[in-house]
């Protein structure tokens, strides 16, 4: 379950990178965050394939496996929200001092 979360969560960082992009708005929050779900997801997968040659399932869909990745795309969206307050704090320093 924590597998298909984090690839959720990095289809939907990556939308929002290249959206983000489009719009000329700033992306490094974005874009660090979609590495980091892109990486989660590689991580379990390769652990998903290996479980599977073990002989056993090839997706865990238990609670104790959602659980964990709810705290994991929690945790990837807090450090989000960090990530886009710094950025949005530099852009308006930079855009004061131009202005200045």
């Amino acid at each position: 379950m924590c597998e298909l979360m984090a690839i959720a969560a990095a289809i939907v960082f990556t939308a929002g990178f290249f959206s983000a992009k489009r719009r000329d708005a700033p992306t490094g929050a974005l874009f660090t965050t979609m590495l980091m779900f892109w990486g989660a997801a590689l991580m379990w997968g390769v652990d998903c394939v290996a479980n599977a040659i073990a002989g056993e399932g090839l997706l865990d869909l238990s609670w104790k496996d959602a659980k964990l990745g709810a705290i994991v795309v929690a945790a990837g969206v807090l450090v989000f929200a960090v990530l886009f307050a710094v950025e949005r704090c530099r852009c308006r320093r930079i855009d004061d001092a131009l202005r200045n």
